[in-house]
């Protein structure tokens, strides 16, 4: 247990036990932080790449084939497509048909699991266009505030 006045928040250097870690709320915006057994963080940082989320947007209506995603996926290496494919693949987002033909064809689909990431995407994605104006708008304020403080201190 932390000593009075020890930090018990996350990034400091106190271990928590177990028992500590097993007390951690759900929602806690730290959770992956302290709970050695949670991949929570993994599955975000792995869901949540820019590769991944275009590939889920792109599979979302219908099955593709490995060159028309990496068409259709601008900048994307062949090699990161690959990397990309294999992991949400692995986390189960991804299901992939390999056909017995010559030369072999093999294409790309969402899983059930991955149609409902989509629509949990698609809902940030909704938010951002429906905000993108303020945000633009917070950007440009700030920036000129930052502008006239450099000025100001010159």
């Amino acid at each position: 247990m932390a000593q009075e006045g020890t930090s018990t928040f996350p990034g400091s250097l106190e271990v928590p036990t177990p028992a500590e870690r097993d007390c951690v709320e759900a929602g806690d915006p730290f959770q992956w932080d302290v709970r050695e057994d949670c991949e929570v963080r993994q599955i975000l940082d792995r869901i949540a790449d820019k590769w991944s989320l275009l590939v889920i947007a792109l599979l979302d209506t219908r099955s593709m084939r490995f060159g028309e995603l990496g068409r259709e996926i601008h900048g994307v290496s062949k090699r990161m497509l690959t990397v990309t494919l294999r992991n949400l693949e692995r986390d189960g987002l991804v299901h992939r048909t390999i056909y017995a033909e010559v030369p072999p064809r093999v294409e790309y689909r969402l899983t059930t699991m991955g149609s409902t990431l989509h629509r949990t995407v698609q809902t940030l994605v909704d938010w951002t266009e429906e905000h993108q104006d303020q945000i633009a708008y917070a950007r440009e304020s700030f920036d000129r505030a930052q502008t006239a403080e450099i000025v100001a201190s010159a």
